[in-house]
């Protein structure tokens, strides 16, 4: 049983279930999932046992749970970056900001990253709602590439190309490369370089506008 036992309603009910996913997250981080137990989590959170059985049945429903929290975090965060791009004139700088934002949500807790990818049930419930988010990802930064005359003939289905495409390449340098800071910027800056110059074609029938594409 992956999903949570009860939705916690009332706000101390809600402190309750976020101390604990919180309690999860540190400890996850620090010992790995094998070594960390439900009453060592509710131990850390100051709960009881019980409390944590109210909301959760066992620990891979605290793990689904903790990478459904990242996955809205992160999509949140995404979404508030292309809500401002209108203040930037390129799409390379665009697509170089949402990447670092992406990067910096993972790079944050990297062994709670690492654990949640490699670990984190598929449930159906999470599947759908990562479908979800990258639609709602797709469609700002397919509203961005029109104002940039760029994206190409079809800049909708670009978008959600790139979206799907750029959260495989980061997690390929977050997951797979030695964790050398320099290595790691130098190849989040060619992943950004790379969609630039992919999405950077203008828009069928429009000439390109100043910025609106990769040199």
């Amino acid at each position: 049983m992956l999903t949570p036992r009860k939705t916690p309603r009332q706000q101390r009910s809600r402190e309750t279930v976020e101390a604990i996913l919180e309690a999860a997250a540190q400890l996850f981080q620090r010992h790995g999932y094998a070594a960390t137990t439900t009453n060592k989590i509710a131990e850390r959170a100051g709960v009881s046992i019980g409390s944590l059985y109210q909301y959760f049945p066992n620990k891979d429903a605290i793990l689904a749970a903790l990478a459904d929290h990242h996955l809205r975090d992160t999509a949140e965060e995404v979404i508030r970056t292309l809500a401002a791009a209108r203040r930037r004139a390129a799409l390379p700088g665009l697509l170089a900001e949402l990447i670092r934002q992406v990067a910096a949500a993972h790079l944050g807790r990297p062994d709670l990253h690492r654990l949640l990818f490699d670990l984190a049930p598929r449930t159906p419930e999470l599947a759908a709602r990562f479908r979800r988010a990258e639609r709602r990802i797709a469609q700002a930064l397919a509203a961005e590439l029109r104002h940039l005359n760029a994206g190409g003939p079809d800049p909708e289905l670009n978008a959600l190309l790139a979206v799907q495409g750029i959260a495989a390449h980061i997690h390929g340098v977050l997951l797979d490369v030695p964790g050398d800071p320099g290595g790691i910027e130098a190849r989040l800056a060619a992943v950004a370089g790379l969609w630039a110059r992919a999405l950077g074609e203008p828009l069928e029938g429009a000439a390109p506008r100043p910025g609106g594409h990769a040199e």
